[in-house]
């Protein structure tokens, strides 16, 4: 069995409140970025979520990789993952509940401005340089995704966005 990985980024959140809620985009992973070293440097390759995205396993949308802070989960249809051209784009409705709210306000206020996800690679789903310093992620199995307070990978691409109210 894989072990359990975690990887961070900055990422670009966009939050607007409808009338059916507060809605949320952002990407959790960004492809052909290089993570800060890890002691290695990884990449995520275009097409790594795609085996995952196909599959019926729930994926849940966490606070801090929190368990107990569950902000929405695919199986229930309050968000939904897709890979295009970028990464790992994540869209959802932010619970009304407190976490929902307070999440929705540190991320306009700019205090919150990272993702992360959850992940375990299936056999032969990495590569890494002969002399180990590189790895590139072709296939994980994703298990969460997360809006962080704290960023590991600052240099890994991803950029802000001044979130918007309608």
């Amino acid at each position: 069995m894989s072990k359990m990985e975690q990887r961070v980024n900055v990422a670009g959140f966009e939050i607007r409140e409808e009338s059916d809620g507060m809605h949320f985009t952002g990407y959790a992973a960004l492809f052909d970025s290089p993570s800060e070293p890890l002691p290695f440097t990884e990449r995520i390759a275009k097409g790594a979520f795609k085996r995952s995205l196909r599959s019926r396993n729930d994926i849940k949308f966490l606070w801090n990789h929190d368990s107990g802070e569950i902000l929405g989960s695919t199986r229930a249809r309050t968000m939904t993952l897709s890979e295009d051209d970028r990464g790992l784009k994540v869209e959802g409705m932010l619970p009304n509940t407190s976490r929902g709210r307070d999440v929705a306000e540190l991320l306009r206020r700019g205090d919150v401005d990272a993702m992360s996800f959850g992940f375990s690679v299936p056999q032969g789903g990495d590569t890494w340089s002969n002399d180990g310093s590189e790895r590139t992620l072709r296939s994980v199995r994703l298990n969460a995704v997360s809006v962080v307070s704290w960023s590991a990978h600052l240099a890994n691409g991803g950029t802000r966005s001044v979130p918007t109210s309608e």
